[in-house]
Protein backbone atom coordinates (compact mmCIF):
# COMPACT_ATOMS: atom_id res chain seq x y z
CA UNK A 1 0.00 0.00 0.00
CA UNK A 2 1.08 3.51 -0.71
CA UNK A 3 0.19 6.72 0.67
CA UNK A 4 -0.34 9.66 -1.02
CA UNK A 5 -0.15 12.42 1.16
CA UNK A 6 -1.17 16.20 1.09
CA UNK A 7 -0.71 18.89 3.57
CA UNK A 8 -2.16 22.57 2.77
CA UNK A 9 -0.25 24.39 5.32
CA UNK A 10 -3.18 25.84 7.17
CA UNK A 11 -3.67 27.34 3.59
CA UNK A 12 -6.87 26.45 3.16
CA UNK A 13 -7.72 27.92 -0.58
CA UNK A 14 -5.05 24.96 -1.81
CA UNK A 15 -7.28 22.30 -0.44
CA UNK A 16 -9.34 22.06 -4.06
CA UNK A 17 -6.49 21.43 -6.10
CA UNK A 18 -4.83 19.24 -3.62
CA UNK A 19 -8.10 17.13 -3.46
CA UNK A 20 -8.34 17.15 -7.69
CA UNK A 21 -4.80 16.05 -7.96
CA UNK A 22 -5.54 12.90 -5.73
CA UNK A 23 -8.63 12.16 -8.44
CA UNK A 24 -6.26 12.58 -11.10
CA UNK A 25 -4.29 10.07 -9.36
CA UNK A 26 -7.15 7.46 -9.28
CA UNK A 27 -6.53 6.69 -5.11
CA UNK A 28 -8.18 3.65 -3.64
CA UNK A 29 -9.66 5.95 -0.87
CA UNK A 30 -9.55 9.77 0.29
CA UNK A 31 -9.03 10.28 3.87
CA UNK A 32 -9.37 13.79 5.52
CA UNK A 33 -10.11 15.95 8.19
CA UNK A 34 -12.65 19.54 7.90
CA UNK A 35 -12.37 20.97 5.75
CA UNK A 36 -9.95 18.68 3.61
CA UNK A 37 -12.99 16.31 3.30
CA UNK A 38 -15.28 19.16 2.29
CA UNK A 39 -12.99 19.88 -0.58
CA UNK A 40 -12.46 16.02 -1.36
CA UNK A 41 -16.47 15.55 -1.75
CA UNK A 42 -16.32 18.39 -4.19
CA UNK A 43 -13.76 16.39 -5.71
CA UNK A 44 -15.55 13.04 -6.67
CA UNK A 45 -18.41 11.13 -5.86
CA UNK A 46 -16.96 7.83 -6.92
CA UNK A 47 -13.36 7.47 -5.19
CA UNK A 48 -14.60 6.44 -1.55
CA UNK A 49 -13.99 8.93 1.15
CA UNK A 50 -13.73 8.57 5.12
CA UNK A 51 -13.56 11.65 7.25
CA UNK A 52 -12.82 12.95 10.44
CA UNK A 53 -14.41 16.16 11.71
CA UNK A 54 -15.08 17.72 15.30
CA UNK A 55 -17.84 19.19 13.52
CA UNK A 56 -21.70 18.01 12.63
CA UNK A 57 -21.33 15.82 9.42
CA UNK A 58 -25.02 16.50 8.61
CA UNK A 59 -24.90 19.62 9.14
CA UNK A 60 -21.95 20.92 7.16
CA UNK A 61 -22.96 18.72 4.02
CA UNK A 62 -20.75 15.49 4.15
CA UNK A 63 -23.88 13.20 4.64
CA UNK A 64 -27.03 13.50 5.15
CA UNK A 65 -27.48 11.03 7.72
CA UNK A 66 -25.38 9.35 10.10
CA UNK A 67 -26.84 5.57 10.42
CA UNK A 68 -27.11 5.44 6.46
CA UNK A 69 -24.22 8.00 4.71
CA UNK A 70 -25.12 7.26 1.52
CA UNK A 71 -23.21 7.87 -1.41
CA UNK A 72 -19.39 7.82 -1.05
CA UNK A 73 -18.66 9.19 2.06
CA UNK A 74 -18.47 7.69 5.43
CA UNK A 75 -16.44 8.48 8.76
CA UNK A 76 -15.88 9.52 12.43
CA UNK A 77 -17.12 12.78 14.43
CA UNK A 78 -16.19 13.77 17.64
CA UNK A 79 -18.32 16.29 17.67
CA UNK A 80 -15.53 18.87 19.51
CA UNK A 81 -17.60 22.10 17.92
CA UNK A 82 -20.85 21.49 19.59
CA UNK A 83 -19.15 20.61 23.28
CA UNK A 84 -17.35 24.24 22.15
CA UNK A 85 -19.85 26.46 24.70
CA UNK A 86 -18.69 24.04 27.81
CA UNK A 87 -15.23 24.91 27.06
CA UNK A 88 -16.49 28.54 27.78
CA UNK A 89 -18.07 27.31 31.16
CA UNK A 90 -15.09 25.33 32.19
CA UNK A 91 -13.08 28.84 31.36
CA UNK A 92 -15.71 30.75 33.70
CA UNK A 93 -15.35 28.32 36.47
CA UNK A 94 -11.81 28.46 36.29
CA UNK A 95 -11.71 32.21 36.28
CA UNK A 96 -15.03 33.53 37.98
CA UNK A 97 -13.59 36.95 38.23
CA UNK A 98 -13.57 36.77 34.64
CA UNK A 99 -15.48 39.30 32.86
CA UNK A 100 -14.29 39.30 29.28
CA UNK A 101 -13.17 36.03 27.50
CA UNK A 102 -11.13 36.07 24.71
CA UNK A 103 -11.59 33.61 21.68
CA UNK A 104 -9.00 32.62 19.20
CA UNK A 105 -10.88 31.51 15.59
CA UNK A 106 -9.47 30.31 12.14
CA UNK A 107 -10.84 32.66 9.55
CA UNK A 108 -9.37 30.85 6.60
CA UNK A 109 -12.58 28.69 7.37
CA UNK A 110 -15.55 31.37 7.14
CA UNK A 111 -18.20 29.02 8.08
CA UNK A 112 -16.55 26.94 10.61
CA UNK A 113 -15.25 30.37 12.07
CA UNK A 114 -18.45 32.06 12.04
CA UNK A 115 -20.66 28.76 13.97
CA UNK A 116 -17.98 28.49 15.97
CA UNK A 117 -18.25 32.28 17.00
CA UNK A 118 -21.80 32.75 17.17
CA UNK A 119 -22.20 29.46 19.70
CA UNK A 120 -19.39 31.09 21.64
CA UNK A 121 -21.62 34.07 22.13
CA UNK A 122 -24.85 32.70 22.68
CA UNK A 123 -23.07 30.61 25.54
CA UNK A 124 -21.23 33.71 27.02
CA UNK A 125 -24.24 36.03 27.68
CA UNK A 126 -25.71 33.79 30.43
CA UNK A 127 -22.75 33.59 32.05
CA UNK A 128 -22.35 37.16 32.34
CA UNK A 129 -19.23 37.78 29.78
CA UNK A 130 -18.69 39.42 26.67
CA UNK A 131 -16.62 37.90 24.51
CA UNK A 132 -13.62 39.15 22.49
CA UNK A 133 -13.27 37.85 19.02
CA UNK A 134 -9.35 36.68 18.04
CA UNK A 135 -8.79 35.92 14.50
CA UNK A 136 -5.53 34.60 13.41
CA UNK A 137 -4.07 31.92 10.74
CA UNK A 138 -0.33 32.42 10.69
CA UNK A 139 2.19 31.69 12.80
CA UNK A 140 2.90 35.80 13.39
CA UNK A 141 -0.77 36.27 13.85
CA UNK A 142 -1.28 33.90 16.43
CA UNK A 143 2.18 35.31 18.16
CA UNK A 144 -0.04 38.66 18.13
CA UNK A 145 -2.96 37.78 19.37
CA UNK A 146 -1.19 36.00 22.56
CA UNK A 147 1.51 39.11 23.14
CA UNK A 148 -2.21 41.44 22.74
CA UNK A 149 -3.91 39.71 25.18
CA UNK A 150 -2.85 41.79 28.25
CA UNK A 151 -4.67 44.60 26.60
CA UNK A 152 -7.51 42.90 26.18
CA UNK A 153 -8.23 42.74 29.94
CA UNK A 154 -9.41 39.47 29.51
CA UNK A 155 -9.55 36.63 32.16
CA UNK A 156 -9.30 33.79 29.77
CA UNK A 157 -8.53 32.78 25.97
CA UNK A 158 -10.48 29.89 24.56
CA UNK A 159 -9.34 28.55 21.40
CA UNK A 160 -11.50 27.66 19.03
CA UNK A 161 -11.72 23.92 17.64
CA UNK A 162 -9.96 24.27 14.11
CA UNK A 163 -7.95 21.81 12.49
CA UNK A 164 -5.10 24.59 11.86
CA UNK A 165 -4.69 25.07 15.87
CA UNK A 166 -4.32 21.22 16.15
CA UNK A 167 -1.16 21.10 14.35
CA UNK A 168 0.47 23.93 16.45
CA UNK A 169 -0.54 22.71 20.20
CA UNK A 170 2.98 22.96 20.92
CA UNK A 171 3.02 26.74 19.78
CA UNK A 172 0.18 27.38 21.21
CA UNK A 173 1.14 26.08 24.75
CA UNK A 174 4.84 27.89 24.37
CA UNK A 175 2.46 31.41 23.64
CA UNK A 176 0.23 30.82 26.46
CA UNK A 177 3.47 30.43 29.29
CA UNK A 178 5.40 32.98 27.72
CA UNK A 179 2.65 35.87 27.57
CA UNK A 180 0.99 34.85 30.88
CA UNK A 181 -2.53 33.48 28.89
CA UNK A 182 -4.90 31.38 31.40
CA UNK A 183 -5.77 29.34 27.95
CA UNK A 184 -8.37 25.77 27.29
CA UNK A 185 -8.14 24.27 23.88
CA UNK A 186 -10.15 20.94 23.06
CA UNK A 187 -7.22 18.55 22.86
CA UNK A 188 -4.88 17.15 24.99
CA UNK A 189 -1.73 17.37 23.62
CA UNK A 190 -2.25 21.32 23.96
CA UNK A 191 -1.89 20.35 28.39
CA UNK A 192 0.35 18.06 27.77
CA UNK A 193 2.44 20.85 25.74
CA UNK A 194 2.06 22.98 28.88
CA UNK A 195 -1.06 24.74 28.05
CA UNK A 196 -3.52 24.94 31.23
CA UNK A 197 -6.72 23.17 30.17
CA UNK A 198 -8.00 20.96 27.52
CA UNK A 199 -11.62 19.70 27.16
CA UNK A 200 -12.37 17.88 24.43
CA UNK A 201 -12.61 14.77 22.33
CA UNK A 202 -9.71 12.18 21.48
CA UNK A 203 -8.07 13.20 18.61
CA UNK A 204 -6.30 9.51 18.72
CA UNK A 205 -9.22 7.46 19.31
CA UNK A 206 -10.82 9.09 15.95
CA UNK A 207 -7.88 8.72 14.12
CA UNK A 208 -7.76 5.06 14.88
CA UNK A 209 -11.40 4.68 13.68
CA UNK A 210 -10.42 6.46 10.42
CA UNK A 211 -7.56 3.71 9.66
CA UNK A 212 -10.22 0.83 10.34
CA UNK A 213 -12.79 2.50 8.42
CA UNK A 214 -10.00 3.02 5.74
CA UNK A 215 -8.84 -0.54 6.04
CA UNK A 216 -12.59 -2.10 5.63
CA UNK A 217 -12.90 0.39 2.51
CA UNK A 218 -9.86 -0.68 0.50
CA UNK A 219 -10.73 -4.65 1.91
CA UNK A 220 -14.20 -3.81 -0.55
CA UNK A 221 -16.22 -2.16 1.42
CA UNK A 222 -18.96 0.19 0.49
CA UNK A 223 -18.75 4.09 2.78
CA UNK A 224 -22.58 3.46 2.48
CA UNK A 225 -22.65 0.18 4.84
CA UNK A 226 -20.40 2.04 6.96
CA UNK A 227 -22.53 4.14 9.56
CA UNK A 228 -20.33 7.24 10.49
CA UNK A 229 -18.84 6.88 14.29
CA UNK A 230 -19.22 9.00 16.96
CA UNK A 231 -16.45 9.13 19.29
CA UNK A 232 -17.77 9.60 22.75
CA UNK A 233 -14.86 9.63 24.55
CA UNK A 234 -14.48 13.36 26.25
CA UNK A 235 -11.33 14.11 28.47
CA UNK A 236 -11.25 17.19 30.52
CA UNK A 237 -7.24 17.48 31.26
CA UNK A 238 -5.66 20.61 33.72
CA UNK A 239 -2.19 21.03 33.72
CA UNK A 240 -1.35 22.08 37.43
CA UNK A 241 1.96 22.75 36.79
CA UNK A 242 0.84 25.29 34.39
CA UNK A 243 -1.29 26.78 36.58
CA UNK A 244 1.06 27.39 39.48
CA UNK A 245 3.37 29.13 36.54
CA UNK A 246 0.33 31.49 35.92
CA UNK A 247 -0.53 31.99 39.61
CA UNK A 248 -4.08 30.71 38.82
CA UNK A 249 -5.57 28.64 42.13
CA UNK A 250 -7.84 25.60 40.07
CA UNK A 251 -11.03 25.17 42.15
CA UNK A 252 -11.33 21.67 43.63
CA UNK A 253 -14.72 21.41 41.56
CA UNK A 254 -12.73 21.45 38.44
CA UNK A 255 -9.99 19.15 39.77
CA UNK A 256 -12.57 16.57 40.97
CA UNK A 257 -13.60 16.19 37.44
CA UNK A 258 -10.65 16.14 35.56
CA UNK A 259 -9.47 12.54 33.83
CA UNK A 260 -5.77 13.99 34.47
CA UNK A 261 -3.96 16.13 36.30
CA UNK A 262 -0.59 17.40 35.15
CA UNK A 263 1.83 18.07 37.86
Amino acid sequence: MAIEYRWAEGHYDRLPDMAADLVRRQVSVIVANTPANLAAKKATDTIPIVFTTASDPVQIGLVPNLGRPVGNVTGITQLNVEIGPKRLELARELMPAATTVAFLVNPSDPSRAETLTEDAKAAATPLGLRLHVLRAVTDTEIKAAFAGFADLKAGVLVIGADALFNGKSQLLAELALRYAVPAIYQYNEFATAGGLMSYGGSIKESYRWAGIYTGRVLKGAKPADLPVQQSTKVELIVNLKTAKTLGVTVPLSLLGRADQIIE
